[in-house]
């Protein structure tokens, strides 16, 4: 399927530092993360990564976000975005920018 570059640019992606992450009560995959956005704030973004990626080894990592991503309810908690990740044999791995972007860049 592909999608119009006009849909495409609705998309806002963004660098988020990630500031906490805990695993989600009743849940082997989800891990809820507090994320620093800059200016724009901080967001809880659930992300299905707990297989491959402890909360402790996530805490301070920059990673690439779904910033406008419409809130979905996962597991009784409210997620407000998506952490970019590609898949692997191992498992997901999350997107890190190649150079220490500021929590808030906009990728374009």
């Amino acid at each position: 399927m592909t999608i119009s570059f006009d849909n495409f640019k609705k998309i806002e992606l963004k660098i988020g530092q990630i500031k906490s992450a805990e695993n989600v009560e009743g849940s082997e995959k989800l891990l809820k993360l507090i994320v620093d956005f800059g200016e724009a704030g901080e967001k809880q973004i659930l992300s299905g990564i707990a297989k491959t990626y402890t909360p402790e080894s996530l805490v301070n990592v920059r990673a690439v976000f779904v910033f406008n991503l419409e809130p979905r309810k996962l597991m009784g908690l409210e997620s407000q975005g998506m952490l970019l990740a590609a898949e692997s044999e191992d498992g997901p791995m999350i997107l890190i920018p190649y150079k220490n972007a500021p929590p808030g860049s906009i990728i374009g």
